[in-house]
């Protein structure tokens, strides 16, 4: 049977509107009829990842916590939203991983520098969202435009940075054969 003339189900292993949001935009570049569902679950990793590996495993725990919690569905999805050190300073990025009964997929969105009044309040121990609220004098940013809203002005939204992730780790699923 092929998911891409049927209705899917992808829960998303959040209650977030902007991480369903992408899901469901992402799916839909690919799947015409698509049903998406949040549910709360633990990452199995810090608040707030601070490097590739760790934010990657929170993504993958996720998904994998959501899929034990809702069995039934097509795919499972898990993004995860991290910040790791390099020479420059303090990036930002997410990781996306999906799940169905017999495949998976990941992907890593693009990677931006946070400013130094940012990457001050990280280093003393804010994640990035209560961060960035400080610093632009916003609430529960995170679950709006996030950081990269902020940073560009809003021509960049935290959805439309997970969405090209979620597009993305697709391609094993839509490219049968060839993963």
């Amino acid at each position: 049977m092929s998911l891409m003339n049927n209705e899917i189900r992808v829960v998303v292993a959040s209650e977030n509107p902007v991480k369903i949001n992408a899901a469901k935009e992402g799916f839909l570049t690919y799947y015409p009829l698509v049903k998406v569902a949040g549910v709360k679950v633990n990452s199995g990793v810090s608040d707030q990842p601070v490097d590739d590996v760790e934010t990657k495993l929170g993504a993958h725990n996720r998904a994998v916590n959501a899929r034990h919690k809702k069995p039934d569905a097509d795919f499972w999805i898990g993004i995860e939203g991290g910040i790791e050190t390099s020479e420059k300073g303090i990036t930002a990025f997410a990781w996306v991983v999906i799940l169905s009964n017999n495949k998976s997929g990941e992907a890593r969105t693009t990677t931006f520098l946070l400013p130094q009044q940012v990457s001050e309040l990280i280093r003393r121990g804010k994640e990035l969202g209560a961060a960035i609220d400080l610093v632009f004098k916003q609430e529960n940013s995170k679950q709006k435009q996030g950081a990269v809203g902020m940073l560009t002005h809003n021509k960049i939204s935290r959805t439309q940075l997970y969405v090209q992730a979620v597009q993305l780790a697709l391609l094993p699923f839509v490219n049968p054969g060839l993963y």
